[in-house]
């Protein structure tokens, strides 16, 4: 039997350094390095983060991600895990996120 989609993407970002998992304050599970959040999973079928806007702009533009489900006009984008291919396309966007959130952090 194949792991569910919430089971893929919480595996795959507990094995990146430093992160952990918390229920959301709106529903879900938030995952986050260092006290700030990378992004939250509202059942097993919905992935919400924050992005620079041009960022953002820029995944939506290409299709990787969609307007925030509730608030469209802000920084948020939405992603639908619909498909193994959309859980993929979510980790990629979560792991560069976490990078970026660790640029200049120390490793010790």
């Amino acid at each position: 039997m194949q792991a569910d989609r919430k089971t893929i993407l919480t595996d795959e970002l507990l094995t990146w350094s430093g992160v952990t998992v918390q229920p959301h304050r709106f529903g879900g599970i938030e995952f986050s390095v260092g006290g700030k959040e990378i992004g939250h999973l509202h059942g097993d079928h919905l992935v919400d983060l924050f992005l620079p806007k041009s960022r953002r702009d820029e995944l939506i533009a290409g299709g990787r991600a969609e307007p925030h489900h509730i608030y469209p006009e802000s920084g948020w984008v939405s992603i639908y895990l619909r498909s193994e291919a959309d859980v993929r396309n979510a980790v990629e966007i979560l792991r560069a996120k976490y990078e970026h959130m660790n640029i200049g952090r120390s490793s010790v």
